[in-house]
């Protein structure tokens, strides 16, 4: 709350008053005591909205404020309730485990989650700052005017504020086609971590303090959000604005359940909620929906069945009673930006006709991905759909969920690795960011398991230096007038893709722009830079390894010297390495960025190997440091899931059978099951992906 009384008092302390806070949640208490500059911008509604920054680094606030001024009346208008401080302060904190802290009026960040330098900063961290600034203004009604009754219902507040801050972001700054992107950063990695049985239901019990840091993760963000977004799609935008406000205004100042919101959606919509949500947020996983279809006269026949999908592709029980209220929608090649049906699968099979569609025509399920579901086409409808993926008629956010479907029914075994190399072939002439960002995932998800069969992997890096060939040619290395958005992400996934598939062309441009920003005689473009330094430090040796830690060391913005440290992970010399990971638990670097610096680190086998090593002679001194927040579950998934051989599953699990995981337990048992998933999917299949890249070449 504003300040309503200063006074130096006779001791040379200062007494500080302060107005009293409405009613709130106690976690969401917080004061900040030091030195800040500050820049403020008054909102429409009259609001005041600062940005507290170190001392003489308040111009690097003013991207976030203006965020700020347009999103906390956004979301007033959005929820017709108005906000009800009269001041908003977000301040950037220097060493800060978290992203950020949604403390009412006084929002919390780390440095680089709220700072931005227009010399230094990039376009995709300047896009992340305006989605934070979103994310943790919407908790100022979802979590601060109503909190969740238990931790039961953090989803509430993280799925809700998850889904909120692309909801706003896309209305602010259309150019960045949020909602497409919400499908590789938010709607996917839900869908692949809820496919494991170590998962969890959206609401799940807790009944211990540690088991509350276990659910801060992609099911309750990721998962609630795509299924608040599944729900958006299905009562449409009006009275999904009036089931928010009704429930925002039956429970201000209180605290609500998942219940209290399907009933005031319900009421708002008069549509079932109370029966349909139940069904996605009280049951583990999702359903993979199967089709098939035939052509009858002028009409097409589907059939489908809905199942329980498993990552690891384990049969289910056909007599297993697990079912969800499926939206199925279509598209068709005729019309491939518009749903022309729309049923709701309830029962475990069912045949549905579409009429007026040619027999040439393609038809796609889940048309958008509003449904958090899988398909599996037949292999017929999978042929017809591959055309339209090779041209381009299929919208992106399509393509993209066609590929990732494909690869997630190829790691469970339901279908086979050429299929999905085969797709991959398909999409050479692609040009979208986000379809490439997806491209990516898949393309590093294959190189990381052949890192364990090293006679194939040299086939794979070629097949990678072909798909990329076409936009090798095309695109450029620095930025072009009036370039969109978009197109100044898609530079720098194309770059990193070439450094990982060891294009030699690239790797000498990197070089010769490295030497000239060194000696300052120009400067590497922000978007670019962290590529550049990766590529050049892939090969260093001390020499150039020192360089670098000297730029380190004498850089003061936050931002590059993450970029720094990083970019050390690429290296590929073992000794080196091993110096990568002492200095990253050195004072040099600030304990919140330690572990993600030792999880880049693993990416490469080799580093991964170094860390296995380190974590295993450290475990006890890591669990103490870290043990309570989320970045040591974090930390134990992006370092060891790669593994891909059951004698290293086992070694993961004799481990920390031993060892204290509180806290982490559930991120070892995904951990593992990951490993075994990949281990099973590289004996089932290495022959036929070797078989294609033999008959590629």
């Amino acid at each position: 709350m504003p300040v309503t009384h200063e006074e130096e008092l006779p001791d040379g302390n200062r007494l500080v008053r302060f107005e009293t806070t409405p009613i709130m949640s106690t976690y969401l208490v917080a004061m900040v005591v030091g030195e800040f500059d500050f820049i403020e911008k008054m909102t429409s509604s009259g609001v005041c909205v600062r940005v507290y920054t170190p001392v003489g680094k308040q111009d690097q606030g003013q991207f976030a404020l203006e965020v700020a001024v347009k999103v906390l009346p956004y979301f007033a208008n959005c929820y017709k309730i108005s906000y009800p401080l009269p001041k908003m302060d977000l301040v950037a904190i220097g060493s800060f485990s978290a992203g950020a802290m949604e403390n009412w009026g006084l929002i919390t960040y780390r440095e680089t989650c709220l700072l931005v330098d227009p010399d230094n900063t990039s376009t995709q961290r300047k896009q992340g700052i305006a989605l934070y600034v979103a994310h943790e203004m919407a908790h100022q009604w979802f979590g601060n005017l109503v909190t969740m009754g238990w931790w039961t219902h953090l989803w509430l507040n993280e799925g809700y504020a998850t889904f909120a801050e692309f909801l706003c972001v896309a209305e602010l700054y259309p150019e960045y086609d949020m909602w497409t992107q919400f499908v590789t950063e938010t709607y996917s990695p839900a869908l692949r971590l809820d496919a494991l049985k170590s998962s969890h239901p959206i609401e799940v019990p807790v009944g211990h303090p540690l088991e509350v840091q276990e659910i801060f993760d992609d099911i309750s963000y990721h998962k609630g959000a795509s299924v608040i977004r599944m729900l958006y799609r299905y009562i449409g935008t009006e009275d999904f604005a009036k089931g928010m406000n009704l429930y925002l205004s039956n429970f201000q100042y209180g605290n609500a359940t998942t219940d209290d919101l399907w009933e005031a959606l319900e009421e708002a919509s008069n549509k079932p909620i109370s029966e349909v949500m139940p069904l996605w947020t009280r049951q583990m996983g999702y359903p993979v929906v199967s089709v098939r279809c035939e052509v009858v006269g002028n009409k097409r026949k589907f059939y489908l069945k809905q199942s329980p999908f498993r990552a690891d592709g384990a049969s289910v029980d056909p007599d297993e009673p697990k079912l969800w209220m499926v939206p199925i929608e279509f598209s068709t090649a005729s019309v491939p930006n518009e749903s022309v049906h729309v049923i709701v699968l309830s029962t475990r099979e069912s045949t549905i006709f579409i009429d007026d569609v040619k027999p040439t025509d393609w038809i796609k399920l889940n048309p958008g991905s509003f449904g958090f579901y899988r398909v599996h086409y037949s292999s017929e409808m999978l042929q017809m759909l591959q055309p339209a993926v090779s041209d381009c008629s299929l919208p992106p956010i399509d393509r993209l969920t066609l590929l990732d479907d494909l690869f997630a029914l190829v790691q469970a075994g339901q279908c086979s690795s050429d299929q999905v190399l085969r797709l991959l072939d398909a999409m050479r002439n692609e040009s979208n960011y986000i379809v490439w960002s997806e491209i990516a995932i898949v393309l590093f998800k294959f190189q990381k398991l052949l890192e364990y069969a090293e006679d194939v992997l040299p086939s794979f890096m070629a097949f990678g230096r072909h798909m990329l060939g076409q936009l090798r040619q095309s695109i450029s290395w620095d930025p072009i007038p009036d370039e969109s958005h978009k197109d100044k992400l898609l530079r720098n996934v194309i770059l990193e893709l070439l450094h990982n598939f060891d294009d030699d062309i690239a790797r000498e441009e990197s070089s010769r722009r490295f030497e000239a920003h060194a000696n300052g005689t120009a400067t590497l473009w922000p978007d670019i830079r962290g590529t550049v330094y990766r590529a050049v430090l892939s090969k260093a040796d001390t020499a150039t390894y020192e360089i670098f830690l000297k730029m380190y060391r004498e850089e003061t913005l936050q931002e590059e010297k993450e970029r720094i440290s990083h970019a050390f992970a690429s290296i590929e010399n073992a000794d080196l390495l091993k110096e990568v990971l002492m200095f990253a638990l050195s004072d040099e670097v600030r304990s919140q960025s330690t572990l993600s610096i030792l999880s880049a680190i693993a990416q490469s086998s080799k580093g991964r190997e170094i860390v296995w090593t380190y974590a295993k002679e450290n475990w006890n001194k890591l669990h103490a440091k870290y043990g309570a927040s989320v970045i040591l579950s974090h930390f134990i998934t992006a370092s060891f899931q790669h593994f891909a051989t059951e004698e290293m599953a086992d070694q993961l699990e004799d481990f920390f059978v031993t060892n204290d995981t509180r806290g982490t337990a559930r991120a070892v048992q995904q951990t593992i099951e990951r490993v075994r998933i990949n281990a099973a999917w590289l004996k089932r299949d290495l022959t036929c992906i070797k078989s294609f890249l033999e008959n590629f070449k």
